[in-house]
């Protein structure tokens, strides 16, 4: 099986697509908030206003099609965002931001061009070169695609830690919190054979962390059926889980003592009550929706719970796997649809869990698709016979340090073309910003 190019008409209004929802994104927030960093491991705003145009041209004008620069210093300036280490945030003030980068008015005028320009080679270029890495399949048209669609949800979690007056709440906002959570549910998963990556020309375009093909023996397992909500964290915080350093590593345990930590960061606490830190408001602790954590807590809670995280094998023999050979998706492979599942900007925030039943797998295992990442315990590293891709050869290679652990599935945020089962999404175990959960694992009897 070959798989094809999508049709150049599809791949311009997939940019026109990104590039409107982006800018959409970028209005939600005031003037006063442009320049600040409201995550000292992430670039200040101004900067990925500038980055998603910048990539785009940089990747698919300059690089792959030779085309001249629009302007060197900001396609420089732009050319690359990467997640620095938690020992090295700079933390600047706002002030400084503001004399570093250009005004607001200086980096959409380079965006409107760079969007000129990269539309017009959408349209008009040749996309698809046999023979030539960087084009080869359109490569570099996809690579700017998903990228954009990628940092939409880096975006969104930016956004989430900034003041409620920065924001403009939409009109249609509208958390849904009501009905409890589902009893505590164990799913049974038989052993069987998980297929991790895929081959080169199997799917129209993956990073190079997808490929290639592995396949491998997956003991027979028990999950939950559900992802761990608020209402079960909280009695692990109850418990006393952040005091107790013996559910925690060594360095994930000075963590806790250096940062003072002492409940998820979506969490906070008011005149004794906890509540939820949404997108756009403070709400009661939903007790329904999955708790996000970072992946150091939830592998504290899992040994708290007597249990573990996953493995990346088990994510994929209990979201794909099923006794008729593996899904497309959790469900089957229908294509994803808001039944199925809170993904592709589907929502602000998650939703309670279970409810969304008729998108669970072969093994009755809800929401592995949607309403939050899933941990894993399985460290970020290559598959084998890896190649670094010519579109973005650091994509990947400069993450496969140790430290970095894989996250499977998708958030309500995830665009839908990025809900494919080999895709991979990885972050530092102690990063507790992104819409990640996790349910626990125990091994079958």
């Amino acid at each position: 099986m070959t798989a094809s190019v999508l049709p150049r008409e599809k791949l311009v209004d997939w940019y026109r697509r990104n590039r409107a929802r982006s800018r959409a994104l970028f209005e939600l927030i005031s003037e006063d908030a442009y320049f600040s960093q409201p995550i000292t491991l992430r670039h200040p705003i101004v900067f990925y206003e500038g980055h998603l145009p910048a990539f785009s041209y940089n990747t698919l004008g300059k690089k792959a099609l030779g085309r001249e620069p629009i302007d060197n210093r900001l396609e420089q300036l732009f050319a690359r965002g990467i997640d620095p280490h938690e020992s090295r945030a700079d933390g600047r003030p706002d002030d400084d931001h503001r004399a570093r980068w250009p005004s607001r008015r200086e980096v959409r005028a380079f965006a409107t061009e760079a969007d000129r320009q990269v539309e017009t080679l959408l349209e008009a270029a040749e996309l698809d070169v046999p023979g030539n890495p960087l084009l080869e399949s359109a490569a570099a048209a996809y690579t700017i695609l998903e990228h954009e669609a990628m940092h939409q949800e880096t975006l969104l979690y930016i956004w989430h830690r900034l003041p409620f007056e920065q924001k403009r709440r939409p009109v249609d906002y509208h958390p849904i919190t009501a009905g409890g959570a589902p009893p505590t549910r164990w799913c049974d998963v038989p052993a069987g054979r998980a297929t991790l990556g895929v081959d080169r020309g199997v799917i129209p375009f993956g990073w190079d962390n997808e490929f290639g093909s592995l396949t491998t023996d997956v003991d027979a397992f028990r999950i939950q059926q559900h992802d761990v909500t608020n209402e079960r964290y909280l009695e692990f915080v109850g418990a006393g889980g952040y005091t107790d350093p013996s559910w925690w590593t060594p360095v994930d345990w000075a963590w806790i003592q250096q940062d003072n930590i002492t409940h998820p960061l979506f969490w906070e606490q008011h005149d004794g009550e906890w509540q939820w830190r949404g997108m756009f408001e403070l709400l009661p602790l939903p007790l329904n929706w999955p708790v996000y954590v970072s992946q150091a807590e939830a592998s504290a809670y899992a040994r708290w719970n007597g249990s573990r995280l996953m493995t990346e094998a088990e994510f994929q023999r209990a979201a794909y796997g099923s006794n008729a050979g593996e899904r497309q998706y959790p469900w089957g492979d229908s294509p994803p649809t808001p039944d199925l599942g809170v993904f592709d900007f589907a929502s602000w925030d998650p939703q309670p869990v279970g409810s969304h039943p008729d998108g669970a797998s072969a093994w009755g295992i809800e929401d592995l698709v949607g309403n939050g990442w899933e941990w894993t315990s399985t460290t970020f590293a290559p598959f084998p016979g890896f190649t670094a891709m010519a579109t973005y050869p650091e994509y990947s290679a400069d993450f496969f340090d140790g430290e970095h652990v894989v996250m499977k599935g998708a958030s309500p945020v995830t665009a839908r073309e990025l809900l494919r089962p080999t895709f991979r999404n990885w972050f530092r175990a102690r990063y507790p910003y992104v819409y990640a959960t996790f349910r626990c694992v125990r091994d079958g009897k």
